[in-house]
């Protein structure tokens, strides 16, 4: 398996995550079944993506630093569970002099984008927020104003792509390391 980059890795190892325990040992079971040795290279295409996003999941939980780690979760993760702890635990981190309220929200808009045409509700098992929570004016109690609001948003954006640049950038290196990139394949 090769990603075109390190973006395409970090969405499939991340949306490889929700695959549950039960699923993951049947695989495991499958491919002994049908991997006879370690270099025979029998098991099914889908198989081999599977292990190959797992192990890339693994090794990038491992080696990323925390921060980096969870932006990455935050943004690109499709588990409701581990994006929700992501973001709690990158506002923490942010260097802002917005209130906590508005930090939080700030990145919890920041991960989980407005849906259009959603009203908080959806048949998929994905996170939508319900419309007010995208409405500035409820981030700080204190009511500063609209200007000093908009610039504290943009600063915490900023960060945040910056922490996503520089992630992406680590992740392309562990995957050059492991030959992972098309560039490598030739």
């Amino acid at each position: 398996m090769i990603y075109r980059n390190a973006l395409s890795a970090v969405i499939r190892c991340l949306a490889d995550e929700c695959i549950d325990t039960a699923s993951k040992q049947t695989w495991q079971r499958l491919s002994r079944e049908t991997d006879p040795g370690p270099r025979t290279g029998l098991r099914s295409t889908a198989q081999a993506r599977l292990a190959v996003d797992c192990l890339v999941h693994a090794r990038l939980h491992r080696e990323l630093p925390p921060r980096l780690w969870h932006v990455l979760v935050a943004r690109y993760s499709t588990h409701k569970a581990r994006k929700v702890e992501a973001i709690g635990r990158l506002v923490p981190l942010l260097e802002s002099p917005a209130p906590q309220l508005f930090r939080y929200k700030a990145v919890t808009t920041w991960a989980i984008p407005r849906q259009k045409g959603r009203s908080g509700k959806r048949s998929t098992d994905m996170l939508v927020l319900p419309a007010e929570f995208y409405d500035m004016n409820t981030w700080d109690p204190d009511g500063r104003p609209e200007q000093t609001r908009r610039r504290w948003r943009a600063g915490i954006r900023k960060e945040l792509e910056a922490m996503v640049g520089e992630a992406l950038v680590q992740v392309q290196a562990i995957l050059q390391d492991e030959g992972l990139l098309i560039d490598e394949a030739t």
